[in-house]
Parts: C-alpha cells; structure tokens; sequence
C-alpha cells in the first residue's frame, strides 16, 4: 500500500486510515461514458476496494472524443468489458465487476445493493429518478452529475438530505433537456465535472460529511468556456414524492414505458410512462443537423445511415433498424432525450 498510494496516503486529507477505508470501500458507476470512464478511472488509482461498473452500451468511434478509458480497439465492445479490463491494468489489487445490463426498475435494487455510493455516468432523466428512489429508501449516498456542451452540474445525495426530486420534482417531457448528440460536449467538461464527483465520492467514502447535519444539498454548477462556478443550495422538501413521503414510483409504479418489438418489421416501439404533450417542430429542429428531418403537426421522422426515429406528439416513438430493446432505448434516449 505504501507504494502504490504514497502520495495519497501523506495527503492530510486522507492518510493511512483513510486510504484503508478506501481499500475496503465498494462503489457501482452507473453507466461508463464521458463521466463514467473519467470515474472509474480516479476511483481505480486511488484505490476503492471493489468498482461495479454497470452499462448497456456497446463502444463506437463518436465516443473516442471525451470517454477517456476507450481506445481505437474497443470499439464494438461492450464499455462495461472494456472499462473493466482497462481498470485492471491500471490497478490489479482492486475488485471490479462489468455489468452489461441496462439497469431499470426490474434489476435496481439487486444490481446496487451492498454498495457504500453510488456514482451517477447516466445519460438520461428517468435512470437517475429511479437511481435516486433505490438510494432514498436504501439509505445509500450517491452523486448526481451531468455535463453537456461546456459545462456540468453535480450534487451529493446524501440519507435524510434534499433528493434529486427536490431539485427536479417531476422528469421534464422528452425533447425539452438538450442531449450529447444534440448540443454536442467539451471533453474537457466531462472530465473536470467527472473529477468532481470522484474528489466528493472519495470525501463521502472517508466520512468527510457524516457530522453535517444539515438538511440541504449543494449544486455545484461550473461551465468550463468561461470559468465560471457557482454553488446553489437546494433545500430539502417536506412534501417530496420521494424524500418526503417515501413514494418510490419509479421502483414500484406499474406506469413504466412500455416497449415493443413490432414483428417482422426490425423495429421496435416505445410508449413512454408518462405521455406528454411535444413540440414536434422543435425537436426537429434540434435534429436537422445531425440527419434527415421530415415533420408535420403529428409526427416526426428522423433518420441517418444507421437508424430511424418516426416520434409522434404522446413521445410514443418507432426506431427501425434494431429489434434489440437496449439499443432502441439508447437511440430514443441519444436522440429525444428521455
């Protein structure tokens, strides 16, 4: 230990005690992308104990830009193998386990149960609401985090402290949040917020926040273009659905999208859980430049080389191309948002 985490170890920060709390310390990533990578990275050099690294994704060449643990070679494989056999080479004496699944409310409280944190490389709204209901009820802290374009948001949530309901009491309609391939990303704003929200999993880890006993959480905002960093309190709602009153919908709500393979057509249909009200032209806007846009008052048709999307105004929404559901739910969640 003393070599490998020297220069960690002599931080007054951490020490000997804390690095073998470290060394004893268990941490799921969910989803192994921009952020991801840069976490699984930091986490693996600084030694946690045991990495569960969970994503349904398969590498591809557009990725190479800001996910720091993939190289030429890995694309087409599936980025929990290849993180997890990059984190190996990088740190043999730890634990670290690929999960190549696509976590939902079917698999949630199996796949992060036993875990100290939770470290949020999500790309979409819905993961992270049913992220944040597993930790709520399960007392686990984990680390909400997001970048897009040049700047990130992050926010530590913590037992008994404001959820990320609190901050976002219901998930915005699909096509009202912009996404990486739609407003596109600065890599080096994945990595600072990623460096982020390691330098608070390795605080929460260490017990650096267990004597607060505020009731508030922070959101830190930086936006790497112009320097700029502001921290905002968000405070804890008595009436949250989630924090407040324990209502763990996205967990235990029969209301889940529903998705179908539409036989012989090499399709496969989404109908969101909760149907809203689009602006179709808008969100065709947003896509014209990444592919081909036809739109009328009822329904959008988005295509490029590799797929289409035919989205109509409920967000129920048609991807040709693919009749594996994990690759259709990726695409929607690329392309609309959710």
């Amino acid at each position: 230990m003393q070599s490998r985490y020297s220069r960690q170890v002599i931080l007054e920060n951490i020490g000997k005690e804390g690095q073998e709390k470290l060394l004893k310390s268990s941490v799921a990533i969910v989803g192994c992308g921009a952020l991801g990578t840069v976490a699984a990275n930091n986490l693996a050099r600084a030694g946690v104990g045991k990495i569960t690294i969970i994503d349904r994704d398969f590498v591809e060449l557009n990725n190479l830009q800001r996910q720091m643990l993939f190289d030429e070679k890995d694309v087409g494989a599936p980025k929990a193998v290849a993180a997890a056999q990059k984190v190996h080479d990088i740190n043999s004496e730890i634990e670290v386990v690929p999960v190549i699944k696509d976590l939902n409310y079917t698999n949630a409280e199996e796949l992060l149960e036993n875990v100290d944190l939770v470290v949020d490389g999500t790309d979409n709204i819905l993961t992270r609401m049913l992220v944040n209901d597993i930790c709520v009820k399960n007392k686990i802290p984990w680390i909400y985090t997001g970048a897009i374009g040049t700047s990130g948001m992050s926010m530590n949530i913590l037992p008994n402290k404001a959820c990320i309901r609190c901050l976002y009491p219901g998930v915005p309609k699909a096509g009202s949040l912009p996404t990486c391939d739609t407003m596109g990303v600065l890599n080096t704003a994945t990595v600072i917020m990623g460096s982020i929200e390691t330098t608070e999993a390795l605080k929460i880890l260490l017990g650096y926040y267990d004597d607060d006993e505020s009731t508030d959480s922070n959101l830190i905002v930086y936006d790497t273009w112009n320097h700029s960093f502001d921290t905002i309190s968000v405070r804890k709602n008595e009436k949250c659905e989630c924090c407040g009153n324990q209502n763990y919908e996205y967990i235990d709500s029969d209301e889940q999208e529903i998705i179908t393979s539409l036989c012989g057509r090499n399709s496969i249909q989404i109908t969101p859980a909760d149907p809203k009200e689009l602006s179709l032209k808008k969100i065709a806007e947003n896509l014209e430049k990444l592919g081909k846009v036809k739109c009328s008052d009822f329904i959008m048709i988005f295509s490029t080389e590799e797929t289409e999307i035919s989205l109509f105004r409920d967000g129920r929404a048609i991807i040709k191309g693919t009749n594996d559901e994990k690759v259709a739910r990726s695409i929607y969640a690329r392309y609309i948002g959710t």
